[in-house]
């Protein structure tokens, strides 16, 4: 099995990924134990002082003037663990209670904190024995880090609260610590706190939709190709010395994708037959623009990214010189915008390729294909509720664009008085991935019968290869009604994992 090692930095957008869905295993190096070692002396140091040090000697938030007494200081940390872990509402998938884990442990690991060796052992501990706390949807604000869903997992540590074990099933978390020879953490100075403290959540599932994106971005494009052959549409306007006038590294990518699809097909470039035309529609000729933006969008996402997996996210933080000092470094803004900027690219994905699913079924403007693609139009009614199923899911991605980071709601008796929604942004973006993979899928399932339904005139090797492996796939291609929802489930399986993808790269090598 895959090991991660984490280190005090260099952790990657990779190794997330590989804990968080690939389930690697995960190992501190000796440099991390020294870290965390050298910034334990510090913090040990300042809580056998009598002056105040917050987070370490005093309460938290609205309640950091007071001095705690070292007697009270174990039962505060467990206290902070205790109370903050009060999310409400669905469980949060495992992927994303692994990486928000391993995502903390990387900040922990950073010498940063002040947490002891040891309680970042049983971190990696819980992540390698397939231990996931349940984390519930609502909870965080995306500042003073992912309060909630951070404390559920460091419940678990302490052994308290319910966890699922690697086989699937909820129990009492003392017990599968028990079952897998961990011992439960006692948590001392600045412990909970520094559990608590991050952006590590919505962080996590910034790179797993930036992960998904890739992939669907790539998806669209080919689709976008097969809707523009299936409407006898010209590629012309995809050549490289159109979009070298206007360089937008995504426009141009997409563009070069979509004439890699495009490459020997018969279909294209029928502007003067039977319906002669000037132009195709936006829709089509103004692909590569839109898919293209939501490339850009997706390479600053990734810069934010990298930054914050280069950062140790914690309040108060133990610097090099010895001084612990309070910040506001857990404000979750960075991340938030980038999430919402990914939802907001989604839709208008989205909405252009519905809108060429919808040119696909229109007889008026579809070039010769029969009214919804159907097998005997009246009797059949072919894809007409498909688009009606891909239109109401581009109206979700519409309502699910609208920004979470724009709004801020107080807390903390006002000390928390600006607030990043962070994790809404990431919870939504979550929804907004899965359902823009249905919409494309509904394009391709549209796409490739309209191809078929074009006799006489060869499609692309890309594009035979896609119908191909699509057919296999339980996608059927053109005739009579039947049972639509289970074609369009195997369309939108083949989009999600990849074989899609993976049908035109067997042709035309990797995509950009």
């Amino acid at each position: 099995m895959h090991t991660v090692v984490v280190g005090t930095s260099g952790v990657t957008a990779s190794d997330v990924l590989a804990v968080a869905r690939g389930g690697a295993r995960i190992e501190l190096s000796g440099e991390a134990v020294a870290a965390l070692a050298a910034a334990r002396e510090i913090v040990d140091a300042l809580a056998a002082k009598p002056e105040p040090v917050y987070g370490v000697s005093t309460g938290f938030g609205a309640l950091a003037t007071r001095h705690i007494s070292q007697e009270l200081r174990a039962q505060l940390q467990r206290n902070i663990v205790r109370s903050h872990a009060a999310g409400l509402g669905p469980r949060v998938e495992r992927e994303v209670v692994r990486a928000l884990m391993f995502l903390r442990l990387k900040t922990v690991c950073s010498g940063h904190t002040g947490v002891r060796p040891e309680v970042a052992q049983t971190m990696a501990d819980v992540l390698n024995a397939g231990i996931t706390p349940v984390v519930h949807e609502y909870g965080s604000l995306g500042c003073s880090g992912d309060l909630a869903p951070l404390s559920h997992c460091a419940l678990t540590l302490m052994g308290e609260g319910e966890a699922e074990g690697p086989d699937g099933t909820v129990r009492p978390a003392g017990e599968l610590l028990a079952e897998h020879g961990i011992a439960p953490v006692e948590l001392r100075e600045k412990e909970g706190l520094a559990l608590l403290n991050g952006t590590d959540g919505m962080l996590g599932m910034l790179i797993m939709a930036l992960d998904d994106l890739d992939r669907l971005y790539k998806s669209a494009d080919i689709t976008a190709a097969l809707s523009l052959e299936a409407l006898l549409g010209t590629d012309k306007v995809l050549a490289p010395e159109l979009h070298a006038i206007r360089p937008h590294p995504g426009q141009g990518a997409s563009a070069a994708n979509m004439l890699a699809v495009l490459k020997g097909s018969e279909l294209t470039g029928h502007h003067q037959d039977d319906a002669p035309r000037v132009q195709d529609a936006y829709s089509v000729r103004c692909a590569p623009q839109v898919a293209g933006a939501g490339r850009d969008t997706m390479a600053h996402a990734r810069t934010v990214a990298e930054r914050e997996l280069a950062s140790a996210v914690d309040n108060p933080v133990v610097l090099p010189d010895g001084r612990v000092e309070s910040n506001g470094n857990f404000h979750g803004a960075p991340v938030a915008y980038v999430l919402d900027f990914l939802a907001i690219a989604a839709a208008d994905l989205a909405s252009i390729a519905e809108r060429r699913t919808d040119r696909l079924l229109d007889k008026n403007r579809s070039h010769g294909l029969p009214p919804f693609l159907a097998d005997d139009a009246g009797v059949d009614s072919g894809l007409m509720i498909a688009q009606y199923t891909q239109a109401a899911l581009v109206s979700e991605l519409k309502r699910l664009a609208v920004p979470a980071s724009a709004d801020s709601i107080p807390s903390s008796a006002m000390q928390e008085d600006h607030v990043s929604m962070g994790w809404s942004a990431a919870r939504k973006l979550r929804t907004a991935v899965d359902n823009l993979t249905r919409v494309v899928a509904v394009e391709l399932y549209a796409a490739t019968r309209a191809i078929e339904l074009r006799e006489g005139l060869a499609p692309a090797p890309a594009s035979r290869a896609v119908i191909t492996a699509a057919r296999a796939a339980g996608v059927q291609g053109p005739g009579p009604d039947r049972f639509l929802a289970p074609d369009l489930a195997a369309a939108d399986a083949f989009v999600r994992d990849g074989r899609l993808v993976a049908a035109v790269e067997g042709v035309t090598g990797p995509l950009r």
